[in-house]
């Protein structure tokens, strides 16, 4: 594991969202897999980028970019999960993941939102 938690656990996630998405056998929920496939992925490559930031603010918005791509992973997860897509163990067990991505990415926000104005 390197320095960066928050970056490990995106990448963690997103093999999860690969691994998850290439195993369901729905043809007609192709859009569905594509969107989840897309927001899941796309947190891990904001937050990469973030790394890379030429500003404080630019940082902070690729994070916030990939905050957004949780809320819609949560989103097409949940859906996947109703409609029968994935099993309860597939959705909870990604869920978490991504709440917990969640969660530092606020935090890490603020902190830096924080810093900037002292």
């Amino acid at each position: 594991m390197s320095e960066n938690k928050l970056v490990d656990l995106s990448i963690e996630f997103a093999v999860s969202i690969v691994n998850l998405t290439d195993n369901i056998k729905s043809p007609k929920s192709s859009y569905m897999i594509n969107q989840l496939a897309r927001a899941g992925t796309s947190i891990g490559a904001n937050i990469n980028e973030a790394q890379y930031a030429h500003s404080k603010a630019d940082f902070v918005a690729k994070l916030e970019i990939a905050l957004k791509e949780c809320s819609e992973t949560s989103y097409w997860l949940k859906l996947m999960y109703m409609t029968g897509r994935i099993n309860e163990n597939q959705y909870r067990e990604n869920e978490r993941l991504c709440g917990t991505i969640r969660r530092i990415l606020i935090a890490s926000c603020k902190t830096v939102k924080e810093n900037n104005h002292s």
